[in-house]
């Protein structure tokens, strides 16, 4: 089978990350998520911070949202998405990984062999995980599920011109509360495995 790559959209709080960083230990390849910041980072000649500021963000005269860190001007989220763009074509051209986030559905959109994940769960579950798994408190969790989905949504809506959930675009949508991150991860890596007919 000829390389492929695996994208992941998904909720805060619904653990999408350690999900993927697990899918890929199952299935041997590689894994990429906040790296892909730190690669812009260096490439920018920028702090870790600085880009960070604008990763997954996005701003405008009428409305802005800040996640992760800070907010950042127009320009400086449009430099960081076009490097993160050039580092996630060369990280998908290399071999088979996983990528999270960072619009990397949209960008990889003409690739061979990708399929566009997208997971969630229901609020009670991502509070849960919150509290439970990420050890926020209550009030931290709900501002965070709130402002982050909206942050991410917008992001991705600017540069990729849909919402992150919109099944026209993705292949498969899974509710991480029904089998909790390692059953997801193995539902999905078997999944993997069956598509494009690995080891």
């Amino acid at each position: 089978m000829s390389k492929y790559v695996i994208t992941i959209a998904r909720q805060f709080g619904s653990l999408g990350r350690p999900i993927a960083a697990r899918m890929a230990e199952i299935l041997g390849i590689e894994y990429y998520d906040r790296d892909i910041v730190d690669a812009a980072a260096k490439k920018m000649k920028l702090p870790v911070s600085t880009i960070s500021d604008a990763d997954e963000t996005v701003s405008n005269g009428f409305f802005q949202m800040m996640f992760p860190l800070g907010q950042s001007g127009i320009r400086m989220q449009h430099d960081v998405f076009d490097t993160q763009r050039e580092i996630i074509l060369n990280i998908a051209d290399k071999g088979n990984c996983i990528i999270v986030g960072r619009c990397a559905d949209y960008i990889l959109e003409s690739v061979k062999n990708h399929l566009r994940i997208y997971i969630y769960a229901s609020y009670d579950q991502r509070l849960k995980n919150c509290i439970s798994t990420l050890k926020m408190t209550e009030e931290s969790a709900k501002r965070m599920i709130r402002e982050v989905d909206k942050a991410r949504e917008a992001y991705h809506r600017h540069y990729a011109g849909y919402a992150p959930e919109d099944v026209n675009y993705k292949d498969i949508l899974i509710d991480s509360g029904m089998l909790g991150v390692e059953g997801t991860a193995q539902y999905l890596a078997e999944l993997v495995r069956e598509r494009f007919k690995t080891e």
